[in-house]
């Protein structure tokens, strides 16, 4: 008479190799994918231009922004004269090709769209662009 033994366990799927996966892959994603940065946060009014040439923004640019005030923002980062001295020289020494694109509000003073334009100048960073608003009449 034969014995039956029943050795077998019952067939389960691991789980837990499973999700370790599925997690490296999102952590990996993660990582490596470029958060796209908000630009829009600074109440700035730019000022109409007819003959507009787009550009996208790109890893390495430098964003200076002025509003109405004279304040200077790098990065929607707020700085002084001093601060935005000094970012623009480290944009400078990490690549003195870097792209400066300037956001001058419509009734920024003068005086301080020229304190930028001397001290990309003066950096020796001369990739710059001013951003103005699209005119939608024409």
């Amino acid at each position: 008479m034969a014995v039956k033994i029943n050795d077998e366990a019952p067939i389960e799927i691991q789980m837990t190799s499973l999700i370790d996966c599925v997690f490296m892959l999102l952590i990996f994603f993660l990582v490596s994918s470029q958060m796209k940065k908000v630009e829009k946060e600074l109440p700035i009014e730019l000022p109409q231009a007819n003959a507009v040439v787009q550009v996208k923004a790109t890893p390495g640019m430098t964003t200076v922004s002025v509003n109405k005030y004279g304040e200077f923002f790098v990065n929607s980062v707020p700085v002084g004269t001093e601060g935005l001295l000094t970012k623009l020289r480290e944009a400078a020494r990490e690549n003195s090709s870097t792209r400066i694109r300037i956001n001058g509000d419509i009734y920024a003073p003068f005086r301080s769209i020229v304190q930028v334009l001397d001290a990309c100048q003066g950096e020796g960073l001369t990739i710059i662009g001013i951003n103005t608003a699209v005119d939608v009449k024409n």
